[in-house]
């Protein structure tokens, strides 16, 4: 078996194909590890759903902001944005069937005799492996259980700073917004989900990307990201950052999880794009 990891896809259905279709990838013998946002901004979101469950156990997938918003979309927790495609998913046939499969994905994997951990966004420092599971298991259970609940509760960028004494819907919307929307944050668990575009660097900012921070307790594992686009592919400080933007005209890049060689070699499908960037 080969695991490939795969980046943002966002209703990118045909560039997903051609993604497959390089890789030779074949259900039952190899498997899948995407990041999230399988839905939205690109023209074919339902096809990629359709697709992706069609995998079955060849599919490990998280959520990402996007399929949130879905979710929350049709769960009447959220509006319509000006950049949503999601009316196709939401109008089909089969939308409680896909919308059921999306609702029970988890929000992080972690293979732990692997030592990967897949996740969307990324992970404050104070978090473990193990405390990142359990955190996003306690949203996962909202969301299976009341979604309305949770929605209702997800969306803002409070609390900003992650302490063990949260609880309720304000733990819920930390764990969701760090798990799905985190670029950068302090050694000390402070989050700035307003900051996009490339890092910055200068010594006048305390904010880092996520995953450069020398302190953070994950650095035991290899974690595999998507969400920023900006930043390109990533191979660097035990992580492997997946997003290179194919709905803004980037690629849609997937590496073998499981090669040798070191660096990696990303296998990548130029994208059309369809919409214009706006480091979202």
């Amino acid at each position: 078996m080969t695991r490939y990891a795969v980046g943002d896809i966002q209703g990118c259905g045909r560039e997903l194909e051609a993604l497959l279709e390089r890789l030779d990838f074949t259900p039952g013998r190899d498997q899948l590890w995407l990041v999230g946002d399988h839905v939205n901004r690109g023209p074919e979101s339902l096809e990629v759903l359709r697709l992706v469950r069609g995998l079955g156990d060849s599919a490990v997938t998280v959520l990402g902001n996007h399929d949130l918003h879905l979710l929350a979309r049709a769960f009447g927790g959220a509006r319509s944005s000006r950049s949503d495609t999601l009316d196709e998913v939401l109008g089909a046939a089969d939308r409680d069937t896909l919308l059921e499969w999306l609702l029970q994905r988890p929000l992080a994997h972690y293979d732990a005799a692997r030592g990967d951990l897949l996740v969307h966004a990324g992970l404050v420092p104070q978090w473990s492996p193990t405390r990142a599971m359990e955190l996003a298991g306690e949203v996962e259970a909202v969301l299976r259980r009341e979604p309305r609940v949770l929605f209702e509760q997800m969306y803002g960028d409070r609390p900003d700073r992650w302490s063990e004494q949260l609880t309720g819907p304000e733990r819920w919307r930390f764990t969701v917004n760090v798990l799905t929307r985190l670029r950068v944050c302090t050694p000390d668990g402070r989050i700035d989900l307003k900051r996009k575009g490339p890092p910055d660097r200068s010594n006048g900012s305390s904010y880092r990307p996520w995953f450069e921070l020398d302190e953070r307790a994950s650095r035991s594992v290899r974690v595999i990201f998507g969400h920023w686009s900006a930043l390109g592919y990533v191979e660097a400080h035990g992580v492997i950052g997946l997003d290179t933007g194919c709905v803004w005209g980037g690629a849609l890049t997937a590496v073998d999880l499981d090669a040798s060689e070191a660096p990696l070699r990303p296998v990548r499908i130029p994208c059309r794009g369809y919409q214009v960037p706006d480091d979202a």
